[in-house]
């Protein structure tokens, strides 16, 4: 018979904001009677969703350390530092993670895997971060940027493909890229919405990555 169900897709946000309308779109068009439900939250709050069965899949940052979740690598990217256009850092077009020695910095808090991340190649650089502010949430780290806030460190599927002069967006070199990942549950049998809803993400993600700034698929 056609396929049919509801499928509940969590998503962080910075992958989200491309990824769920070409989603929402094929999955639309290939299996009309699946209704999909999408959760836009942090990884951190993703995991344990999906865990406890209010998710049927996710899209997360890397790693994801749940025993109660698979996870599969989707693509990697690079790090950007997003700074507004009067910023110090702006001035320059790249930036090691020694030019960031001393700067306070938007930063996502210890313990999230961008930050653990993040912090492990400044201490092979010999750097400590110094955070403005902590936020466990790229698209509102990104928001505090655009708003002239301060400089944050970012993936860079943070990055808006518009340009208001207001901001720049500079690439961080010497960065460990930030894995992105889907994620399902151990336990439980997938119904079949779900597992073609998981079908038609891949495709998309095959597709669409290869063409996205700073983006690449997992070799």
């Amino acid at each position: 018979g056609e396929v049919s169900g509801s499928v509940r897709v969590g998503v962080i946000g910075t992958t989200g904001r491309w990824l769920v309308p070409t989603l929402l779109a094929e999955v639309g068009e290939r299996y009309p009677r699946v209704r999909l439900i999408t959760v836009d939250a942090t990884t951190t709050s993703l995991l344990p969703q999906l865990a406890s069965g209010r998710l049927d899949l996710a899209v997360v940052n890397l790693p994801a350390p749940d025993p109660d979740v698979e996870v599969e690598p989707l693509f990697v990217e690079d790090h950007v530092i997003l700074a507004p256009i009067d910023h110090p850092l702006a001035a320059n077009d790249t930036l090691q993670l020694s030019d960031l020695a001393g700067i306070p910095l938007l930063l996502e808090p210890p313990g999230t895997g961008f930050r653990d991340h993040l912090d492990a190649d400044a201490q092979r650089s010999g750097v400590t971060l110094v955070a403005q502010a902590e936020v466990d949430g790229m698209r509102l780290l990104a928001s505090l940027a655009y708003q002239g806030f301060g400089a944050a460190v970012l993936p860079a599927s943070a990055v808006v493909d518009w340009d208001s002069g207001t901001w720049k967006s500079i690439p961080l070199e010497g960065t460990t890229r930030r894995g992105v990942g889907l994620a399902l549950p151990r336990r439980g049998r997938q119904t079949s919405a779900a597992r073609a809803t998981v079908d038609v993400l891949r495709d998309v993600i095959a597709r669409e990555v290869p063409s996205l700034p700073g983006l690449s698929l997992p070799s």
